[in-house]
């Protein structure tokens, strides 16, 4: 008999087994990727176009409303704030109400994009998840 037949009967013949430690090493380093990377790919800002031609969502009673207009004015409901005070009442808001309470912005669509994500930003930095908004819908008969 020859040394290095394939037969596998030998002290020296072949191992037909797969070693799947090298297998199991790369999914282990995928599984680490997934995990580290998956939080950050949720964090961001929620966009919609100031007009849309999709149907308008059922708007709860007690939603909050931030406005911005083209002046740069902002409102919580009837009332004007400034952006830092802003922040302070809706953290407020957020103590009393919690992170379910839903936050609508209403923005002026020749307001700077800057401006609008700005404002977002303290929304979510106030805590709350649920923020949407409102847009103006498009007539498709033109």
């Amino acid at each position: 008999m020859a040394m290095g037949s394939s037969r596998g009967n030998g002290p020296r013949g072949l191992v037909a087994d797969i070693n799947v430690t090298p297998l199991v090493d790369v999914m282990l380093v995928l599984l680490i990727i997934f995990m580290v990377t998956a939080p950050m790919m949720t964090q961001g800002l929620d966009v919609d176009l100031p007009e849309t031609t999709a149907s308008s969502l059922r708007q709860e009673e007690t939603s909050q409303v931030v406005s911005l207009d083209k002046d740069g004015k902002i409102m919580l409901g009837k009332i004007e704030y400034t952006q830092p005070i802003l922040r302070e009442q809706l953290a407020k808001i957020f103590a009393e109400k919690g992170k379910e309470e839903l936050i609508l912005l209403k923005a002026d669509k020749s307001v700077p994009y800057g401006d609008v994500a700005s404002l977002m930003a303290d929304i979510k930095a106030a805590g709350f998840i649920k923020l949407g908004m409102i847009t103006k819908q498009i007539d498709d008969k033109q």
